[in-house]
């Protein structure tokens, strides 16, 4: 299974923090390869139950042959909805791994990657509206802006902006290698690393990464039991920003609101207070794993 998807990240470190209790209802947000659930359900027993939410169709060829498991073909957003629709009145833990699988990077004709060439798409889901074709050829210069500044932390945000404005007025964006090769210039001496998160910015704007991490957040404290736990892995500072905020203040700007004696009110107690990060033999073994970040937290 995981050679066909990708090898999952900081697995054991997760299983640990999920705490998993044999009779216990768990939910894999990110089923992807479907790696960390098959670990999940190695861990339960008969009466436990997995729910495995993902948006992207080829996911599905990885569901187990397995009675307790329930793929869930959907935004993780969508966490209270489903649960709801599904019966579950509280669940013992939530995994979330974040990171794009490599078999996104992988496949050409996705448009994730910039080492092939094809479309420019990057949807999770394929049936979704919006692509980074639509972004880069519609989206107002300042709209552009925002993208490249706020989802790629570039400097020269506006100026990319700007030069993609005038540039698609005389020839639309249509394929990667045609954005790549009119966007290099702009991004300095060490274009190739700087095309990372070019890239990023687009995906996390045609996917609403931060919305949908958001309200998968809210949705977790919802569903989850008291004494259940949240086990997220993040791979960049924007989504790692977010879940460090919530999970200790409850909030994702991270305003602390304190009682008369000073406690800090926050709806999860942390089971790890400095994230936890793999180790150089695993990310030897799997490069992807080289930015992740993990935050164990318990609801109170």
């Amino acid at each position: 299974m995981e050679q066909t998807y990708h090898i999952p990240v900081l697995l054991m470190e997760s299983m640990t923090g999920l705490d998993i209790q044999p009779g216990g209802t768990y939910v894999d947000v990110t089923f992807g390869g479907g790696g960390h659930s098959k670990e999940i359900l190695s861990r339960l027993g008969a009466e436990g139950s997995l729910y495995g939410f993902d948006q992207d169709k080829d996911a599905q060829q990885n569901i187990p042959s397995d009675n307790r498991f329930q793929f869930v073909w959907s935004n993780f957003r969508y966490i209270t909805n489903f649960m709801r629709y599904h019966n579950v009145q509280g669940v013992d833990g939530i995994l979330a791994d974040l990171g794009v699988s490599s078999h996104h990077f992988d496949e050409a004709e996705r448009g994730f990657s910039f080492r092939f060439d094809g479309q420019l798409d990057m949807r999770m889901n394929q049936s979704a509206p919006l692509t980074a074709q639509q972004v880069l050829n519609t989206y107002s210069e300042e709209a552009l802006a925002d993208v490249f500044y706020y989802y790629g932390e570039l400097s020269a945000a506006r100026k990319i902006a700007k030069a993609i404005v005038k540039e698609r007025a005389q020839t639309p964006f249509t394929s990667i290698f045609q954005f790549v090769n009119f966007i290099q210039p702009f991004l300095g001496r060490d274009s190739k690393k700087q095309l990372a998160p070019v890239f990023q910015a687009l995906r996390i704007e045609v996917n609403q990464e931060m919305e949908a991490l958001k309200e998968m957040l809210q949705g977790a404290l919802q569903v989850l039991k008291p004494g259940g736990r949240l086990v997220v892995i993040t791979y960049h500072s924007l989504e790692d920003r977010l879940v460090k905020n919530f999970f200790k203040t409850g909030n994702f700007e991270g305003k602390q609101d304190k009682d008369f004696f000073g406690k800090v009110h926050t709806p999860f107690k942390l089971i790890n207070r400095q994230v936890i990060i793999p180790s150089a033999q695993e990310i030897e073994s799997n490069p992807r794993a080289r930015s992740a970040k993990l935050r164990i937290a318990e609801k109170i």
